[in-house]
């Protein structure tokens, strides 16, 4: 996709420069030309092409934040966290003989 964006790019100030240096041509005119055919078309569609990806970012980061705040909420409760590891108490409990 990069190459494409600076393939149009690089176009684009071609013909600006054409219209710069032609003799019924301005500056401003090829400014305009620059930024309506070049950087407004490109910005859009790369704009609209990262779409899922900033989607896919902002659901990432949600779902880290949530993680987070679960733990820190298991954390403050004091509560194992039934993790299914075993116990870290060095002595192990008795059991009763049947």
């Amino acid at each position: 996709m990069h190459l494409v964006v600076i393939a149009w790019l690089y176009v684009a100030l071609m013909a600006a420069i054409a219209e710069a240096t032609n003799t019924t041509g301005t500056v401003l005119g090829a400014v305009f030309t620059f930024l309506l055919y070049g950087l407004g078309p490109v910005a859009l569609v790369v704009y609209l092409l990262a779409t899922p990806a900033r989607r896919r970012s902002l659901k990432a980061r949600e779902m880290a934040e949530r993680e987070a705040a679960v733990r820190a909420a298991a954390a403050r409760s004091g509560e194992p966290d039934a993790g299914g590891k075993a116990s870290a108490d060095p002595v192990a409990p008795m059991r009763e003989k049947a």
